[in-house]
């Protein structure tokens, strides 16, 4: 049988580790070794995006994330180490591209749940 979108997102879902937007806040605050990687699109990042956070489409995830890719982006390919927080729309292709990171070997990587639809709901901090 054919697997559904809501398959793909129910199974990612079961494998990673989802956070909420006051957890991301306190670290954001308390930690020195978060990073905050946006996976939407190009037109979404630059109409707002969270603080500090850096843009990797999740279309282009697995080669910006590959350090032996000669055109990486150095801070997500050096972060296996690190704590990397994943959001997008409403957290779906994040828990997706959460999976990815996790099978390329990232140690501690976590979903902001609801993405930045609730962080933008509870007054959170945007970068426009």
């Amino acid at each position: 049988m054919a697997k559904s979108l809501a398959d793909f997102i129910r199974n990612a879902r079961s494998q990673i580790r989802e956070i909420d937007c006051d957890t991301l806040e306190g670290w954001l605050r308390s930690r020195d070794d978060v990073l905050v990687v946006d996976v939407r699109e190009s037109c979404a990042f630059v109409e707002g995006h969270l603080p500090d956070a850096i843009h990797v489409p999740r279309g282009y995830l697995e080669a910006l994330a590959d350090p032996e890719y000669g055109h990486c982006r150095p801070e997500l390919a050096l972060a296996r180490g690190r704590v990397v927080v994943l959001y997008c729309d409403s957290g779906t292709r994040s828990a997706l591209a959460a999976v990815t990171l996790q099978e390329m070997g990232f140690t501690e990587v976590y979903n902001l749940g609801g993405g930045i639809n609730v962080w933008d709901a509870e007054d959170k901090p945007i970068v426009s």
